[in-house]
């Protein structure tokens, strides 16, 4: 299995379309995206991610916050471990929280889920977006699940 872990975050006049553009700023705008849960296949690479195809339908864990509050600032953040028989994916995201405090408690999360499922933690990633809203600001975080269907070339 490949996965790529992309971020993004960007304003706009509305909250759908700064949610748009901060898609697109992490390189996932043009797809269609499908939210899934949690799991990772055992040794799972984690790859660049490639050029999408558009309107293709691409699985992704997403974390995602917008708001329209001038001053608030918006965190999302994902983890994820991987392990030989399996892997982990979490999520979380919010406003005016310490983003140490947030990447802490996403690390704890998938540290969980590995451990109750008894598999090592052979490698372990966090990636995340946080901005001051402007005026309307979203913020994303994701793990693409990534196969020759949805890629370009």
């Amino acid at each position: 299995m490949k996965i790529a872990i992309v971020s993004g975050k960007n304003e706009g006049p509305t909250k759908l379309n700064a949610f748009d553009n901060a898609l697109s700023d992490a390189g996932i705008g043009d797809v269609n995206l499908i939210k899934v849960s949690s799991m990772l296949a055992g040794n799972t690479e984690i790859c660049e991610l490639p050029k999408l195809k558009a309107g293709a339908m691409v699985n992704c864990v997403l974390s995602e916050i917008t708001s329209d509050t001038p001053g608030d600032t918006i965190t999302a953040v994902i983890a994820l471990a991987i392990g030989e028989k399996l892997g982990c994916v979490v999520e979380t995201s919010a406003a005016n929280k310490n983003l140490s405090d947030m990447i802490d408690e996403a690390k704890n999360m998938v540290k969980y889920m590995m451990n109750k499922r008894n598999v090592e933690i052979k490698e372990l990633k966090v990636e995340y977006s946080t901005t001051t809203v402007e005026k309307t600001a979203s913020v994303i975080a994701s793990v693409v699940y990534l196969n020759e269907e949805i890629m370009e070339g």
